[in-house]
Protein backbone atom coordinates (compact mmCIF):
# COMPACT_ATOMS: atom_id res chain seq x y z
CA UNK A 1 0.00 0.00 0.00
CA UNK A 2 1.22 3.56 -0.52
CA UNK A 3 2.21 5.55 2.54
CA UNK A 4 0.21 8.06 4.54
CA UNK A 5 2.42 10.66 3.35
CA UNK A 6 2.35 9.79 -0.21
CA UNK A 7 -1.78 8.99 -0.12
CA UNK A 8 -2.54 12.43 1.47
CA UNK A 9 -0.22 14.40 -1.63
CA UNK A 10 -2.37 12.13 -3.97
CA UNK A 11 -5.59 13.61 -2.22
CA UNK A 12 -3.80 17.13 -2.95
CA UNK A 13 -4.01 17.45 1.16
CA UNK A 14 -1.47 19.28 2.97
CA UNK A 15 -1.14 18.98 6.88
CA UNK A 16 -1.60 22.40 8.39
CA UNK A 17 0.50 23.24 11.39
CA UNK A 18 -1.07 21.68 14.48
CA UNK A 19 -2.81 24.79 16.01
CA UNK A 20 -1.63 25.87 19.59
CA UNK A 21 -3.74 24.46 22.59
CA UNK A 22 -6.66 27.26 23.68
CA UNK A 23 -6.05 25.41 27.40
CA UNK A 24 -3.97 23.07 29.35
CA UNK A 25 -3.37 20.35 27.39
CA UNK A 26 -1.21 18.98 24.57
CA UNK A 27 -2.18 18.72 21.08
CA UNK A 28 -1.20 14.45 20.81
CA UNK A 29 0.32 12.39 23.06
CA UNK A 30 1.87 8.98 22.58
CA UNK A 31 1.81 5.96 24.91
CA UNK A 32 3.33 2.95 23.74
CA UNK A 33 2.43 2.43 20.48
CA UNK A 34 -0.41 4.51 20.52
CA UNK A 35 -1.53 8.17 19.79
CA UNK A 36 -4.44 10.14 21.17
CA UNK A 37 -4.95 13.42 19.69
CA UNK A 38 -7.09 15.85 21.66
CA UNK A 39 -10.32 17.04 20.22
CA UNK A 40 -9.33 18.96 17.00
CA UNK A 41 -11.48 21.48 15.87
CA UNK A 42 -12.25 22.23 11.87
CA UNK A 43 -9.84 25.38 11.90
CA UNK A 44 -8.42 26.19 8.05
CA UNK A 45 -5.92 28.89 7.87
CA UNK A 46 -6.50 30.13 11.68
CA UNK A 47 -10.13 30.31 10.91
CA UNK A 48 -13.39 28.53 11.85
CA UNK A 49 -15.37 26.72 8.33
CA UNK A 50 -18.35 27.04 9.57
CA UNK A 51 -20.24 27.79 13.00
CA UNK A 52 -23.51 27.19 15.04
CA UNK A 53 -25.44 24.07 15.10
CA UNK A 54 -26.15 21.34 13.07
CA UNK A 55 -30.03 20.82 11.96
CA UNK A 56 -29.96 24.37 12.67
CA UNK A 57 -27.28 27.06 10.93
CA UNK A 58 -25.39 24.29 9.41
CA UNK A 59 -26.41 21.51 7.52
CA UNK A 60 -25.78 17.64 7.75
CA UNK A 61 -23.94 17.80 4.47
CA UNK A 62 -22.11 20.87 5.25
CA UNK A 63 -20.96 19.59 8.82
CA UNK A 64 -19.87 16.36 7.06
CA UNK A 65 -17.53 18.64 5.19
CA UNK A 66 -16.17 20.27 8.37
CA UNK A 67 -15.63 16.78 9.97
CA UNK A 68 -13.09 16.39 7.03
CA UNK A 69 -10.90 19.52 8.36
CA UNK A 70 -11.25 17.68 11.69
CA UNK A 71 -9.64 14.89 11.20
CA UNK A 72 -7.15 16.47 8.95
CA UNK A 73 -5.98 18.41 11.83
CA UNK A 74 -6.41 15.39 13.88
CA UNK A 75 -3.57 14.17 11.93
CA UNK A 76 -1.67 17.28 11.69
CA UNK A 77 -1.27 16.33 15.61
CA UNK A 78 -0.19 12.78 15.32
CA UNK A 79 2.37 14.08 12.29
CA UNK A 80 4.02 16.48 14.89
CA UNK A 81 4.84 14.10 17.31
CA UNK A 82 5.72 11.30 15.50
CA UNK A 83 5.03 11.80 11.59
CA UNK A 84 2.25 10.51 9.79
CA UNK A 85 3.95 7.72 8.26
CA UNK A 86 4.51 5.88 11.74
CA UNK A 87 0.71 5.20 11.77
CA UNK A 88 0.04 1.30 11.29
CA UNK A 89 -4.11 1.43 12.18
CA UNK A 90 -6.46 4.28 13.12
CA UNK A 91 -7.97 2.55 16.14
CA UNK A 92 -10.83 4.60 16.92
CA UNK A 93 -12.23 7.72 16.32
CA UNK A 94 -14.76 9.97 18.57
CA UNK A 95 -16.58 12.74 16.79
CA UNK A 96 -19.42 14.82 18.79
CA UNK A 97 -21.42 17.09 16.95
CA UNK A 98 -23.13 20.26 18.51
CA UNK A 99 -26.67 20.11 16.91
CA UNK A 100 -30.48 21.07 17.49
CA UNK A 101 -32.47 18.53 19.37
CA UNK A 102 -34.52 17.35 16.68
CA UNK A 103 -31.27 16.48 14.96
CA UNK A 104 -30.78 12.66 15.78
CA UNK A 105 -28.11 11.16 13.20
CA UNK A 106 -24.60 12.48 14.61
CA UNK A 107 -23.26 9.31 12.66
CA UNK A 108 -23.55 10.93 8.96
CA UNK A 109 -21.68 13.75 10.16
CA UNK A 110 -18.41 11.98 11.59
CA UNK A 111 -18.55 9.67 8.12
CA UNK A 112 -17.10 12.42 7.02
CA UNK A 113 -14.08 12.28 9.17
CA UNK A 114 -14.32 8.31 8.83
CA UNK A 115 -14.44 8.52 5.07
CA UNK A 116 -11.56 10.39 4.75
CA UNK A 117 -9.44 8.23 7.02
CA UNK A 118 -10.44 5.29 4.95
CA UNK A 119 -9.00 7.04 2.14
CA UNK A 120 -5.96 7.47 3.57
CA UNK A 121 -5.02 4.59 5.33
CA UNK A 122 -7.06 2.32 3.22
CA UNK A 123 -7.77 -1.06 5.24
CA UNK A 124 -5.93 0.47 7.86
CA UNK A 125 -8.70 3.57 8.36
CA UNK A 126 -11.32 1.58 9.30
CA UNK A 127 -11.76 1.61 12.56
CA UNK A 128 -14.21 1.70 16.11
CA UNK A 129 -16.14 5.21 16.37
CA UNK A 130 -18.07 6.89 18.76
CA UNK A 131 -20.16 9.63 17.32
CA UNK A 132 -21.99 12.22 20.23
CA UNK A 133 -24.84 14.98 19.57
CA UNK A 134 -23.92 17.81 21.97
CA UNK A 135 -24.97 21.19 23.05
CA UNK A 136 -22.48 23.16 22.15
CA UNK A 137 -18.47 22.76 21.70
CA UNK A 138 -15.86 25.11 21.66
CA UNK A 139 -15.81 28.80 19.52
CA UNK A 140 -19.24 27.76 18.56
CA UNK A 141 -17.69 25.18 16.18
CA UNK A 142 -20.45 22.24 14.86
CA UNK A 143 -17.87 19.29 15.07
CA UNK A 144 -14.51 17.96 16.95
CA UNK A 145 -13.08 15.08 16.79
CA UNK A 146 -10.42 13.22 18.51
CA UNK A 147 -8.55 9.66 17.26
CA UNK A 148 -6.28 7.47 18.90
CA UNK A 149 -3.84 5.37 16.41
CA UNK A 150 -1.46 2.69 16.52
CA UNK A 151 2.16 3.23 15.70
CA UNK A 152 4.57 1.27 14.57
CA UNK A 153 7.19 -0.27 17.75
Amino acid sequence: MTSPSARLAELGITLPTVVPPVGSYLPAVRSGNHVYTSGQLPMVNGAMPATGKVGGEVTPERAAEVARFCAVNALAAVDALVGIDAVVRVVKVVGFVACVPEFTNPSVVINGASDLLAEVFGEAGRHARSAVGVATLPMDSPVEVELIVEIAP
